[in-house]
């Protein structure tokens, strides 16, 4: 289990490394698809180093073309990696701003269009959903973004958090709620080191927007909340 992870350490050391030229060429080119197949593949690269079987479903209802809000339950810091390898196309990430600090790769996530958000106040969560909405209507992205914010400690669904709706209704984007299962046995919150196992990973029908506001976002919530826990 430890030599698999310092394995994926030094394997993610070197490829920065080599990498760090080209992700400066395609800042200065302005290329960002290029940067998120490179991202695509190190998380594959990952998944075979860890030793992770990845069993996915529900793949045929997503349309890469379509500006999509995925909506996943977060119960493993594994799962974010695997998820960007899985969504069809490429998904931007709405994230804690402290990633986006380390060196060289939050550089080039920044490019891409990730947007980092402060958790510590309000206004700094309203402006990063602000940005992402723009993101979406004028550049057509598709964004992954944790409904709870952080990861369970016990495996459950944990309550909901607004600001992803928000990003779905002012974008008009349909949300694909998507279900992770098996990821909390190999690797919990407060756990360094990963497992060998199985993941599940289902995408439901994307749920349109159309008809719901501000006032009833509870309702949009809860039938987000009931798509993820029916798998």
């Amino acid at each position: 289990m430890k030599f698999r992870t310092i394995a994926l350490v030094l394997f993610y050391v070197l490829l920065v490394i080599l990498i760090t030229p080209f992700i400066v060429f395609c800042m200065l080119t302005g290329w960002r698809d290029p940067l998120i197949a490179v991202g695509q593949w190190a998380m594959r690269v990952s998944r075979r180093i860890l030793g992770i079987k990845v069993e996915v479903s529900g793949l045929d209802r997503i349309d890469p073309r379509t500006a999509l809000i995925f909506m996943p339950n977060h119960i493993s810091f594994l799962d974010g990696p695997l998820l960007e390898m899985l969504i069809p196309g490429a998904a931007r990430v709405v994230l804690k701003k402290s990633i986006l600090r380390i060196p060289v790769v939050g550089l080039a996530m920044r490019f891409v269009g990730f947007v980092p958000v402060d958790r510590k106040g309000v206004k700094g969560g309203k402006r990063s959903i602000a940005r992402a909405v723009r993101m979406v209507r004028e550049k057509g992205y598709s964004f992954l973004i944790f409904p709870e914010g952080t990861r369970s400690r016990d495996g459950k669904l944990q309550r909901f958090r607004r600001g992803g709706f928000f990003l779905a209704l002012e974008s008009g984007a349909p949300i694909v709620p998507v279900t992770i299962r098996g990821t909390f046995a190999l690797m919990p919150k407060g756990q360094k080191f990963a497992r060998r196992g199985t993941v599940r990973v289902a995408f439901h029908d994307p749920i349109p927007v159309t008809g719901y506001t501000i006032e009833t976002t509870a309702g949009l919530m809860e039938k987000v909340r009931e798509a993820i826990l029916k798998d």
